[in-house]
């Protein structure tokens, strides 16, 4: 069979490549990303002059060439204008940088803060317009959830609001549930979800007026069961379902949700390794003497020493997660999800797809791998030979009875 004449040099692929970008009008950035689309496409160009004829050719480039450019391109933004958005958290991290860009960018921005004395709060005065306006706020009591509400709008009387970006948040125990008191689950609710729901619902009507955005920030801890953070977990996993509850029911409204779920970044409290020191010494003390003895202090430790090693891989760069909070904000259609950091379509990937016992192992080795509690090894008082045998059937010197399996 005779074969059709092919333009030489990639003719096709420049004539595709043109009328996607023209068609797409598109603003994207020069990256590895866009780089790696454009050689994606140059090799699927060199497989259609051999396997297809042009015709069939020039379809099923233009078509992949479209998918791949409108998935790079950076979609529509709304003008800033008059715009006010409230952030919640601002002390330090997310909301900080948050607050700094749009502030930068024009937004009128109220930020909350612990202490209108503390570092962040004296760093966002420092360095933002007079538009920011700071409040205190500590989510865990009413009366302050009340003053924010009624600051707000008062503060939006002439430009209404825009949007709530939901930041604040709380972890202060890193252990076993069995391990964990009650009393942190208690906060983390109460700032995570609690507090959250209570402001979000109070500004609602705001919100609904001016067809704005609300944006949270979760944690894929609310996704997947991430070893010694069932406290923070269970409250980011309730706060992204009220979210997606949100979403379905202000859709009439015109207000659109978004949930930012970020992988592991070196904000603040990430870095600050004797506050860690300072909770896993609390947590030591409030311990049953029964319930230590049966884990042993060395176990407790063993888990924090891998969880400082975990925080070591944090990125220093909090940029994608502030640009993913803009976009949320900004763009005509803003994602459900953002998924910011390195890793997390892979996490994701492996949770969703590969069998359980692959997902366990993958969280283990990447962010905390338990060791035996003392009950449990061999030799122990307390534990039985069955009991020995059924933790090692098969006992190899080279390995350490300490190690998990």
């Amino acid at each position: 069979m005779e074969r059709w004449p092919w333009p030489s040099g990639g003719a096709w692929l420049l004539v595709a490549a043109r009328a996607l970008l023209q068609l797409l009008r598109a603003d994207l950035r020069l990256g590895r990303p866009l780089l790696a689309a454009l050689a994606l496409l140059a090799a699927l160009d060199w497989l259609c002059q051999r396997l297809l004829p042009p015709p069939a050719a020039l379809a099923v480039l233009a078509a992949a060439g479209w998918i791949a450019l409108s998935r790079l391109a950076r979609p529509p933004r709304l003008p800033v204008a008059t715009r006010a958005v409230l952030i919640t958290g601002c002390d330090s991290g997310f909301g900080k940088e948050t607050a700094k860009k749009l502030d930068a960018m024009g937004f009128t921005v109220l930020a909350t803060v612990l202490e209108l004395d503390g570092p962040g709060a004296l760093e966002l005065r420092a360095c933002c317009s007079p538009r920011l306006r700071l409040l205190q706020l500590d989510l865990t009591k009413p009366a302050d959830i009340s003053r924010a509400l009624e600051f707000t709008k008062a503060h939006t009387t002439s430009t209404g609001l825009w949007g709530l970006v939901n930041n604040a948040g709380h972890n202060n125990v890193v252990a076993d549930v069995e391990l964990s008191p009650v009393a942190t689950f208690r906060s983390c609710m109460e700032v995570n979800f609690f507090g959250a729901l209570e402001l979000t619902k109070g500004l609602l009507p705001l919100l609904r007026r001016s067809r704005g955005r609300i944006v949270t920030v979760g944690s894929p801890a609310g996704d997947m069961p991430y070893p010694c953070l069932a406290a923070y977990g269970t409250s980011k996993a309730a706060m992204a379902l009220l979210m997606d509850t949100f979403s379905c029911e202000l859709l009439p409204w015109g207000v659109k949700v978004s949930i930012i779920q970020p992988g592991c970044f070196k904000t603040e409290s990430v870095q600050n390794v004797g506050q860690w020191e300072q909770r896993k010494q609390l947590l030591l003390a409030s311990l049953p003497r029964e319930l230590l003895q049966a884990y042993g202090e060395d176990y407790i430790e063993h888990l924090h020493g891998q969880f400082l090693h975990s925080l070591r891989l944090a990125l220093p760069d909090l940029s994608p997660v502030v640009d993913a909070i803009t976009d949320a904000l900004l763009a005509a259609q803003p994602r459900r999800r953002y998924y910011p950091g390195r890793g997390l379509g892979l996490m994701y990937f492996i949770h969703y797809y590969l069998p359980e016992g692959l997902r366990r192992r993958f969280l283990q080795t990447f962010f905390i791998n338990h060791c035996l509690p003392r009950a449990l090894r061999p030799g122990q008082p307390g534990s039985t030979p069955a009991q020995d045998a059924a933790l090692d059937p098969d006992p190899n010197p080279g390995s350490s009875p300490m190690t998990a399996q």
